[in-house]
């Protein structure tokens, strides 16, 4: 496989506004291991290669530990994830998957248990920014470089 084009080279007016919004969700009070398992779990349920291969190495340079980057695709079935954690995960598959049930209401309510409406605000932001990231990355097949292990 081989990217198709880049998007920032042949449309840089429409990539300007997308990095417009992803500077918005940087700038986001949100932890930023959050924001990684966000952008990772999204990736791995939207089979984004590029997105997971940067995503997973953003998150360990935020101090995410292996074994949580390795679960995250079983969070469900793993004691290492908060309770805060578990509802923004219920909540990325939810709106990632929105044709399968829309986002119900125990998703949204659990994810206020957390989080005061701002905050619930930028983790939507956050969820919606990484689906079009996605979208972008395999729509044109935008390929993860390759790292040796001695690298």
């Amino acid at each position: 496989m081989k990217t198709r084009f880049l998007m920032e080279k042949v449309n840089p007016q429409g990539y300007a506004a997308m990095a417009g919004l992803e500077k918005s969700v940087a700038n986001s009070s949100l932890d930023p291991r959050l924001k990684e398992l966000i952008k990772i779990r999204a990736s791995q349920v939207n089979g984004c290669a590029f997105c997971i291969d940067m995503h997973t190495k953003d998150a360990r340079k935020y101090g995410e530990t292996e074994q949580r980057i390795y679960a995250l695709n079983a969070w469900r079935e793993t004691p290492f994830f908060t309770p805060s954690e578990r509802a923004v995960l219920a909540l990325t598959e939810a709106v990632t998957l929105v044709t399968e049930g829309h986002v119900p209401d125990e998703v949204y309510e659990e994810v206020r248990s957390h989080f005061d409406e701002a905050a619930t605000a930028e983790i939507i932001m956050a969820i919606v920014t990484i689906n079009a990231w996605n979208r972008i990355a395999i729509a044109t097949r935008k390929m993860p470089v390759l790292q040796h292990p001695s690298a």
